[in-house]
């Protein structure tokens, strides 16, 4: 159970960051809102499996989480380039969070 939470708050991670790139310096209402809620989701999910897992495989799966779904989001959706390079890398950052999920 403790991995599901955790990757579902990695993927509030991704949430919350890309809210607080679209909040412009919390000067947009429902970006702020959905920046601070997702914060708070993630955040609690992170500490909640860290009650049972490393802190620092948690830390790292969920950050590696947060950031491929931000720059996965980001592509996707046109706000940044995508390259082959960039797809190689962050395929990479998911075979080390599955080499941390295997020795863990």
């Amino acid at each position: 159970m403790s991995w599901l939470v955790l990757i579902v708050s990695g993927l509030f991670e991704a949430v919350w960051a890309t809210a607080l790139g679209r909040s412009a310096g919390f000067t947009k209402l429902w970006p702020t809102v959905v920046f601070f809620v997702g914060l708070a989701i993630s955040m609690a999910g992170l500490a909640y499996a860290m009650r049972e897992l490393p802190t620092g495989t948690s830390y790292a799966v969920w950050v590696a989480i947060g950031a491929v779904g931000t720059a996965g989001y980001a592509m996707i959706t046109g706000d940044e380039h995508a390259s082959v390079l960039k797809l190689l890398f962050l395929a990479g950052i998911i075979g080390c969070v599955i080499g941390l999920k295997t020795v863990s």
